[in-house]
């Protein structure tokens, strides 16, 4: 049996890099998964339903930043699995980010990184906790990031996106903990995903050397190296841990 077996599970942003991987974790512990990405997810489901069975995933082109948009997936959840155990607050704007001066960063950006990092977990909370509550039990995992411990240059939009991501976790283990729901932010350090790589090269010649050198375990993350802690968050062995952060980053930074 798989740690989670019988469990459903959305993961925004579900269908490509880190969130691919999170996605074939969870399937491989027995859950079931709807995919939300602004991406179309089809391939990455299809991927798990033919090595998991078609009844073990679907897909959705959702902009959690659109509360329209949230409100049609978590009713397609619904029709399509019945319940909601487990949400993954994946979807985040960082990969085509720019290094950029703090004087220089366009508020249009600004407010797209917020809109998408931020206001994109409260709707998928606010839409996914009535039916958590309505069974008394749920598992919030935020995604957060290494960087709110010690910061970056050229990348405050992000940064603050990410150390908002902390604070709602806290506010919201407390005020979910009556109703069964377990709140955590599970927070990588620089990760070396396909999407990184490919759309902002740039940060990565900036920020790789000096991360790695940085780090206890002076080596690449790799999006492997989450996958233990998120399954870890998202089962019963987790079951009386909540507001906390798990950071996996290599001891670049210790809390």
């Amino acid at each position: 049996m798989g740690r989670l077996d019988g469990r459903v599970a959305i993961v925004t942003g579900g269908a490509k890099g880190i969130g691919r991987h999170y996605c074939h974790a969870l399937a491989g512990e027995g859950a079931r998964l709807m995919i939300a990405d602004i991406a179309d997810g089809k391939d990455a489901a299809a991927a798990i339903a033919k090595k998991h069975g078609a009844n073990s995933v679907a897909s959705a082109v959702t902009d959690v930043s659109d509360e329209a948009s949230v409100q049609a997936l978590v009713a397609l959840t619904m029709d399509r699995f019945g319940k909601i155990d487990v949400l993954v607050n994946n979807a985040a704007l960082f990969a085509p980010l720019k290094e950029t001066k703090c004087t220089e960063i366009d508020a249009a950006v600004w407010d797209r990184v917020m809109a998408i990092n931020l206001r994109g977990p409260f709707l998928m909370m606010k839409h996914v906790v009535p039916h958590m509550t309505a069974q008394g039990y749920g598992k919030i995992i935020n995604i957060g990031s290494g960087s709110i411990f010690k910061g970056i240059p050229w990348m405050l939009h992000y940064v603050t996106s990410k150390g908002g991501i902390m604070a709602m976790t806290r506010a919201l283990a407390l005020e979910l903990g009556e109703h069964g729901i377990c709140v955590n932010t599970l927070s990588p350090g620089l990760t070396m995903s396909d999407s990184l790589m490919a759309e902002n090269p740039g940060h990565v010649a900036t920020a790789r050397d000096k991360v790695r050198a940085a780090r206890s375990l002076k080596r690449d993350e790799k999006p492997q190296d989450l996958l233990g802690a998120l399954i870890f968050l998202a089962s019963a062995e987790s079951d009386f841990m909540t507001g906390q952060n798990v950071l996996i980053d290599g001891g670049n930074s210790n809390t």
